[in-house]
């Protein structure tokens, strides 16, 4: 029956250690009667050996394209790489251009073209509308680790030398300890906490940044908690260049004026000096962040502001990783997947599960919106 085979893809993305599914919830689907194929991986945070042991059969990196059956479901994270030939299967993913991200007509056309479909995760929602599934606390959380550990940094390298690259945590008390060590170290050059403004802060990507601020030891008076009642009369806002990190954590799909601009960024009261935009919808034309215009990565994560001529204060810097659960990949991975499962326990009645339904009716809808020489 269509749905009852799961094909797990290698993620290619470089530095993406997370992974869609699990050693327990590849069990979970098994124990279930899906026939689950799992390919191997040199950069996922689980071994082969651990979806093995528990009766996946592992087959070679990439080669869902050729092998996987016509009826397999193809479960990833990330973006597919980069190409253009026509998509057969039904995928389960993020593809990030519903939207009408960047290049989103080019990606969307792959699955008209070739009669597949495409469930996108971002969509997936609850009986509420709520995201069944979501990475939002892992990515707020990382987002302010590294917003903590740049805002320490340039502390200490007022030449400009941008932050060094990272790569993924093996667990969330490593993360911990290094923001924490960074951060004594700017604390005594600037001889204080740094105060930090989250935006957002009362949904999932909201609280993972507020979290890691008081588990790193950041004082809750220096931690300042926004959502849509303190941002509702509109930016920019003189209080996120008042504060030393602002960490942006909306869902954005409407225009709203922006949160800063060239006229607050040129205030000689600025404190600001690292931007976390966890969203990295830099694509986005309502993007509420307009200081920046590229997304950054683990070996480059951020990328400077230029600022207007005569300006005071630090240095500024964004930083834009689009995928910043897998800094903590294996904790990102196992609470994302675990609340994922009941759905994907429902793909072999995909036709009647109003989660997928609706995911499909969503896809054909987003399609419809195509130019005609692109759906076929």
């Amino acid at each position: 029956m269509t749905g009852q085979k799961i094909w797990l893809r290698a993620e290619t993305k470089p530095a993406e250690a997370r992974s869609a599914l699990t050693p327990t919830t590849c069990k979970a689907l098994i124990d279930a009667g899906y026939d689950v194929t799992v390919e191997r991986s040199t950069q996922r945070i689980f071994d082969d050996d651990e979806f093995a042991k528990i009766g996946a059969p592992l087959v070679a990196e990439g080669s869902w394209v050729k092998d996987a059956p016509k009826d397999a479901v193809i479960l990833g994270l990330k973006e597919l790489p980069e190409d253009d030939f026509p998509l057969e299967h039904v995928h389960v993913t993020f593809a990030h251009c519903y939207k009408k991200q960047g290049g989103w007509d080019q990606v969307l056309s792959r699955w008209p073209r070739g009669k597949g479909l495409l469930l996108d995760l971002e969509f997936l929602t609850d009986d509420v509308g709520r995201r069944v599934a979501a990475f939002g606390f892992s990515a707020g959380y990382a987002g302010s680790a590294l917003a903590v550990k740049n805002w320490a940094w340039q502390l200490a390298h007022p030449d400009g030398t941008p932050l060094p690259g990272e790569v993924p945590y093996a667990n969330q008390n490593l993360l911990i300890d290094s923001v924490k060590e960074t951060l004594e170290a700017g604390k005594k050059i600037a001889g204080r906490a740094p105060k930090v403004l989250v935006i957002g802060a009362l949904g999932r990507c909201g609280k993972g940044a507020v979290q890691l601020a008081k588990d790193v030891g950041i004082p809750d008076e220096n931690i300042i908690q926004w959502d849509m009642a303190e941002t509702k009369k509109g930016g920019p806002f003189q209080e996120i260049v008042d504060a030393d990190i602002f960490v942006n954590c909306i869902y954005l799909s409407d225009p709203i004026p922006p949160f800063v601009n060239t006229e607050t960024l040129s205030s000689p009261s600025r404190n600001l000096s690292v931007v976390c935009d966890v969203s990295a919808d830099t694509t986005n034309p309502h993007n509420p962040i307009p200081i920046y215009s590229i997304t950054t990565t683990f070996d480059k994560p951020t990328v400077p502001v230029t600022l207007p001529a005569g300006t005071q204060g630090p240095l500024l810097s964004v930083i834009s990783i689009d995928h910043l659960p897998s800094l903590l990949p294996r904790e990102s991975s196992e609470m994302f997947s675990e609340a994922l499962l009941p759905s994907l326990l429902q793909l072999k009645d995909r036709t009647t599960s109003r989660v997928w339904k609706q995911a499909e009716d969503l896809f054909n809808e987003k399609v419809a919106t195509l130019p005609e020489s692109l759906r076929a």
